[in-house]
């Protein structure tokens, strides 16, 4: 029998942050496996966990061949299920460095005490990149969501980012936009299906270096992830070329308050790495 646990991520409370599935040993299942579990769990994500493949490099036993299924069908990359399977194997195998395979490309991760008698990870992305968004698939994407033009702040400009995964950016210019959110879910999934994206992350600026965020994930099967690692990474590649953040800065993304279930993942930028680093705490469920 498959073991799978449950962990939260970028929250240290188990009602809080974004739930994910963990399977530290995936090896004798296959995909139609790996999605029947990840669907019967209904978490955005679970990850499954084989061999590293050669060359990998890490530590031995601390390299590893992640993949990641939504309910309904697998992803590149995810960012909360990386950090909630590397708190479960730091709990096991101690703190330290971690080196991740994916679909997306390697991905390392770093384990720390977080001094409070629990463990915090920290993810460095894959080469991040930002593009335009076409203009008729804005319209598409905004009569998606019900969101007049005149609801999107004008200095958050709508791009397509990503860094292991795409998601569409979008400026609310008032908090209460971002917290009436009423989508029609089969035409906003169409849409990402066709531009192959992830989510799309809905973003207001609270402060210099503070964000509120919110991603619907219809195709994913659910209506919104409660906190996002994956497009946390992509936003940070996306405020440093939008001058939204310099070029060293530390940014701090609140997600899931409006769902009930509060997060809080930290964005870091460093001078001379494109790469963008994602980290947050993580704590068993039940």
């Amino acid at each position: 029998m498959t073991d799978v646990l449950r962990y939260t991520a970028f929250s240290d409370d188990p009602a809080g942050g974004n739930p994910a599935g963990v399977v530290l040993d995936a090896t004798g299942l296959d995909e139609a496996g790996m999605l029947r579990i990840a669907a019967d769990l209904g978490y955005s994500e679970t990850a499954f966990l084989t061999a590293p493949p050669e060359g990998l490099g890490g530590e031995p036993g601390r390299a590893f061949t992640v993949r990641y299924f939504s309910p309904k069908a697998e992803v590149p990359f995810c960012g909360h299920a990386t950090v909630a399977t590397a708190v479960a194997l730091g709990e096991r195998i101690g703190p330290g460095e971690l080196v991740f395979a994916t679909r997306a490309g390697t991905v390392p991760v770093s384990v720390t005490a977080d001094g409070q008698g629990g463990l915090r990870a920290v993810l460095t992305s894959v080469e991040p990149h930002v593009e335009d968004v076409d203009p008729a698939d804005l319209a598409e994407a905004l009569a998606a969501l019900d969101w007049p033009q005149a609801d999107l702040d004008p200095a958050i400009a709508p791009r397509i980012a990503y860094a292991g995964a795409r998601h569409l950016v979008l400026g609310a210019a008032t908090r209460a936009r971002l917290a009436d959110l009423a989508y029609d879910f089969p035409r906003l999934e169409a849409l990402m299906r066709r531009l192959d994206l992830t989510t799309v992350q809905l973003v207001h600026r609270a402060g210099p270096a503070l964000f509120d965020v919110r991603d619907p994930f219809p195709v994913g099967g659910v209506v919104e992830d409660p906190a996002t690692g994956a497009a946390a990474a992509a936003f940070g590649a996306y405020a440093r070329e939008l001058g939204l953040a310099p070029a060293d800065a530390v940014l701090t993304l609140r997600q899931g308050e409006d769902m009930g279930r509060p997060g809080v993942l930290t964005v870091e930028l460093r001078a001379g790495d494109t790469r963008v680093r994602v980290g947050g705490g993580g704590v068993r469920i039940g």
